[in-house]
């Protein structure tokens, strides 16, 4: 986890290792990891436009040996530091990077050293500028070195085949700027010096983090670098990506999927309504003729082959005052989103509507999915309830009573239906839609329907409760509990604690009435965040990160719940006494 300085100026410190070091804006990162689940040996400059591809490897050097360097990184600035020397980057656009060394020399070259007619980086010295630049195949984007300080060697300039292309800068002083871009652009100019390029680009942070987490202190340590997570996640619009939009990682996790992007968006909603609004809105730019969302977006991609939970609903009326001025518009929008779920996924004759597979529910795996694939869930219930009130509400705002009624009797069947046809006493049951069997299982998919709150019988949200109780370990709600014969330490969505899972159970219990196991949970998965970071999910047992290490949504569960917090121990703490 992140260590904090010391003094007003310091910032959070990290390791590129576990979170890449970016901007808010750009395309490309700075990061050790090349794949998914690969860490090269070296800071690698990775490029997400067309997908993941490592660009550029740097090298530090020492007496032209490769230095054996410590890189640490600061939300505003990547060092490696060997000895006396010092290499600093700092973003001066987001498609712009300044580098400076002392004492160190390094290497900039081609990730990949092989050229072919298809693949592969070309490199050349432009007679322009005299500037070296790769086009690279795989990102379709050229990446242009400009000498500002110092010597500049080339290396394979024109070379085809194998070879080592790149730049060697020597051990003495020296300065260079990157730049990713398209076709051509006029000659680099230097507009500021190095310190106060990065004086800009900390302010820039600075900026974020105090609107995003303006409560934020000594009681919440993981907040700062939770801030920078999303903003350094965050990409202009470009290719697909139709709006400023926060990837769920700038590592191999590149895209924005239809249900993740709820969550960065609520917690960004206090700070930055607009920014919040667009992560929203992103996935409704793609909404198909049958009225689905994408399973994902990304910049050279749009995947309808699955789609994810219509929690939509719930997360609109989170955002409140966030939730954008043309509330006809966004009317428009969920109601097709829920129309797409009550016809193209109810069976004839059924009130409940279905999942085709697990990666619909965003539970790829969990074990409610063992029996069957296509199948009718309480979950998949209770948050249609939720969005079609929501309906009924903004139909309430746009003066249309007859549609504000309609969509208050169809939450009411959803909501009779669910428990009337899946509700066992104690438990929730799934049913398989052709066969018409129904099982339980001991996934917390199966004790969703908290989210209802206080739309639940009072037995029912306790019997929910009570349950919900059981998978919560030292580090929070496991989403298959360790007990069971079905649990992996890393089995995805049969063990791991998530970040989803967390907040919306956490939100339903608390509307429920019990807040009790809410501030619980909510102040395990804090604790976790702050012990281990922001992975995509965590070890139940261990309390470890797991996969990919540096998930916005975890970040942003961690900044809602925190944020939640703060304000309540504020609120306590102005009452005379």
């Amino acid at each position: 986890m992140a260590a904090r300085g010391r003094g007003p100026a310091a910032m959070t410190s990290f390791s590129p290792r576990e979170i890449p070091f970016s901007s808010s804006g750009s395309w490309f990162g700075f990061s050790p990891v090349v794949a998914e689940g690969v860490w090269a040996d070296d800071v690698h400059l990775v490029s997400h436009q067309t997908g993941m591809h490592p660009v550029l490897r740097l090298v530090p050097t020492a007496g032209h040996e490769r230095a054996g360097a410590a890189v640490t990184a600061t939300p505003h600035r990547l060092t490696w530091a060997h000895g006396d020397g010092r290499i600093d980057l700092v973003y001066e656009s987001p498609d712009t990077v300044r580098v400076r060394g002392r004492g160190l020399g390094l290497r900039v070259l081609a990730a990949d050293p092989v050229l072919t007619p298809f693949s592969g980086p070309y490199f050349y010295q432009d007679p322009t500028d005299g500037s070296s630049v790769f086009t690279v195949y795989q990102t379709g984007r050229r990446y242009r070195i400009t000498p500002l300080g110092g010597c500049a060697e080339p290396l394979g300039d024109q070379a085809l085949g194998t070879a080592e292309r790149g730049v060697v800068l020597p051990d003495d002083a020296w300065e260079i700027a990157v730049e990713e871009y398209e076709t051509a652009r006029a000659p680099y100019a230097s507009r500021a010096a190095f310190p106060e390029v990065a004086e800009a680009a900390r302010d820039r942070f600075a900026a974020f983090a105090g609107a995003v987490a303006p409560w934020r202190g000594e009681r919440t340590p993981a907040a700062e670098l939770a801030a920078y997570v999303l903003w350094s996640a965050t990409v202009r619009p470009a290719g697909f990506v139709t709006r400023q939009a926060v990837l769920m990682s700038k590592h191999w996790m590149d895209k924005v999927w239809s249900w993740d992007h709820c969550f960065n968006a609520l917690a960004l909603g206090d700070g930055l309504p607009g920014l919040a609004w667009d992560q929203f809105r992103l996935p409704f730019d793609h909404q198909d003729a049958a009225g689905a969302l994408p399973d994902s977006v990304a910049h050279s991609e749009v995947l309808h082959n699955f789609v994810k939970p219509p929690i939509h609903g719930w997360a609109l009326r989170r955002l409140g005052p966030a939730a954008g001025g043309d509330p006809a518009g966004t009317y428009r929008l969920l109601e097709r989103w829920t129309a797409f779920w009550l016809t193209a996924r109810r069976a004839p004759g059924r009130e409940l509507a279905h999942y085709q597979h697990g990666n619909d529910s965003g539970w790829d795996n969990a074990t409610t999915f063992d029996p069957e694939r296509v199948v009718e869930t309480a979950d998949l219930a209770a948050f249609l309830v939720l969005q079609m009130r929501e309906l009924a509400r903004l139909a309430g705002e746009l003066d249309d009573r007859p549609a504000a009624a309609r969509w208050t009797a169809a939450a009411d069947r959803m909501r009779g239906a669910m428990l009337a046809e899946l509700w066992r006493g104690d438990r929730f049951v799934a049913r398989g839609v052709r066969s018409g069997r129904t099982w339980s299982s001991s996934s917390l998919l199966d004790l969703m329907p908290i989210v209802l709150g206080e739309e639940l019988p009072e037995p029912v949200s306790a019997a929910l409760a009570a349950r919900i109780e059981t998978h919560l370990t030292e580090y929070g709600l496991a989403t298959e509990p360790p007990t069971s014969e079905h649990y992996r330490d890393d089995g995805y969505w049969r063990g791991p604690i998530w970040a989803p899972s967390t907040v919306l159970v956490e939100d339903g219990l608390r509307r429920a009435g019990h807040t009790g196991l809410a501030d619980e949970i909510g102040a395990r998965f804090r604790a976790l965040c702050e012990k281990s970071g922001f992975a995509e999910n965590f070890d139940a047992r261990t309390g470890a990160g797991l996969r990919d290490r540096a998930y916005t949504w975890t970040a942003a569960a961690y900044l809602l719940l925190a944020g939640a917090h703060e304000r309540v121990a504020a609120r306590s703490s102005a009452i005379p006494r």
